[in-house]
């Protein structure tokens, strides 16, 4: 047997011990290392809790209403050119359209979103998330994976439920798809968050295990309260929002991490329930912001690891975001609905970084597989490996004020 065919839930239990002294100060809200929700609490089964969090969810932002008196936001919904200049449409009922994320849902009075998380009420779109996170660890920095942001950093790691994809491959299924009614949490304001993470000794808050993008409310207090405290935010997306959204996000994150899931509209649609096109809107936009960026690709066997895809992958961020965009290729483990399916091969990963390489991506790294060298970062200019790792951890710093300590050429990323 291979010494890296260990599955990635392996590789995490294994690590959990080795982490102790890391996490022995973390609040867990979740059940397991895992990250698996909370079961209904007694809050939960004392009454409705639906109705309990909807009488308590805040009013959420980005979505416009069929009641409002603007002409702008009716122009939102409809059609260009369906509407005269100045003219509002008639609707015999209230209708909200949400546009935080690309699915852009149209919602009647009682109707939730694809994501779960945002219902309308009485004229008004609420978050049923906002102040409820479902899940909290203190994880490294590299299970993000962050590579090029504050190596070995102890990351203050949090999540609600739900997310606007729907991935057959998700590998944390049981927080992402469930519901905010599923579990019970009392309220957890910003501020307490972020003090929380100076307390762990977390110098970066981490936004993850779901899509954050549903609790952009929660997520934006939160990175705000965290700033005067020293401490800095990343988040870990699919890169599903909308533009005006992901322009307030990249305003108040160091660092952002974007689910690259495939290379083909038919891929995105098929196994994501969602489109390839605003995926790759939200990761020009987020280069262009000057956020740090970081992408990965989950490699799926017979899904999405054909040379032809993986090679349009990396020629795309080549072109588009710039070669030294670090891009992790990482292992699947059978999950969720794809059970039938076997580990993502060794070699199916290696070529896959290779193809990357061939590409003129200058930071290509092998994911989920601990102690393979695809882990490391190696200088472009002299093949130095600047950084070395073994799975989550850091055993070895080979740079000097970000720069390679044998030849001296940068290595692009945050490293203080």
């Amino acid at each position: 047997m291979s010494p890296f065919t260990s599955s990635r839930r392996d590789f995490l239990l294994r690590t959990c011990a080795a982490c102790g002294a890391l996490l022995a100060g973390s609040t867990l809200l979740s059940a397991s290392p895992g990250c698996l929700p909370l079961s209904p609490g007694p809050a939960c089964a004392a009454g409705d809790p639906l109705a309990e969090l909807v009488r308590a969810a805040p009013r959420a932002r980005y979505w416009v209403s069929t009641a409002s008196a603007s002409a702008a936001d009716c122009a939102a919904c409809h059609p260009a050119g369906s509407l005269a200049a100045g003219a509002k449409a008639a609707h015999r009922r209230t209708l909200i359209r949400c546009t935080l994320c690309a699915r852009d849902c149209t919602l009647a009075e009682g109707e939730r979103g694809m994501c779960r998380s945002r219902i309308h009420v009485n004229g008004e779109l609420r978050s049923l998330v906002y102040g409820r996170p479902m899940a909290i660890h203190v994880d490294p920095i590299e299970k993000k994976p962050f590579f090029h942001f504050l190596p070995g950093a102890a990351a203050y790691s949090l999540a609600t439920s739900g997310c606007p994809l729907r991935c057959k491959f998700c590998q944390n299924w049981g927080i992402s798809q469930a519901r905010p009614e599923d579990y019970a949490q009392a309220p957890l304001p910003p501020d307490r968050l972020a003090r929380a993470a100076v307390e762990r000794r977390a110098p970066v808050i981490a936004f993850t295990y779901n899509e954050p993008t549903v609790f952009t409310e929660y997520l934006t207090d939160v990175a705000r309260a965290g700033r005067p405290l020293g401490r800095r935010s990343v988040m870990v997306s699919c890169g599903y929002m909308n533009e005006a959204p992901l322009n307030e996000l990249c305003g108040v994150l160091d660092a952002i991490k974007v689910d690259l899931k495939g290379f083909s509209e038919d891929f995105y649609r098929d196994v994501c329930g969602a489109e390839l096109k605003p995926v790759l809107r939200s990761i020009r936009q987020v280069a262009r912001s000057g956020v740090h960026l970081e992408i990965v690709n989950l490699v799926v066997p017979t899904l999405n690891d054909s040379p032809r895809m993986l090679t349009e992958l990396a020629k795309w961020v080549v072109g588009e975001v710039g070669p030294d965009v670090p891009v992790h290729f990482t292992r699947f483990h059978p999950d969720y609905q794809l059970p039938n399916l076997p580990d993502t091969p060794v070699a199916t990963l290696e070529r896959a970084r290779e193809i990357g390489l061939q590409q003129g991506l200058h930071f290509a790294y092998v994911g989920n597989l601990p102690g393979h060298p695809g882990n490391n970062t190696y200088c472009p200019k002299c093949g130095r490996a600047v950084i070395e790792r073994d799975g989550l951890f850091v055993t070895g710093m080979h740079l000097k004020d970000g720069h390679c300590e044998t030849c001296a050429r940068a290595i692009p990323g945050v490293w203080s």
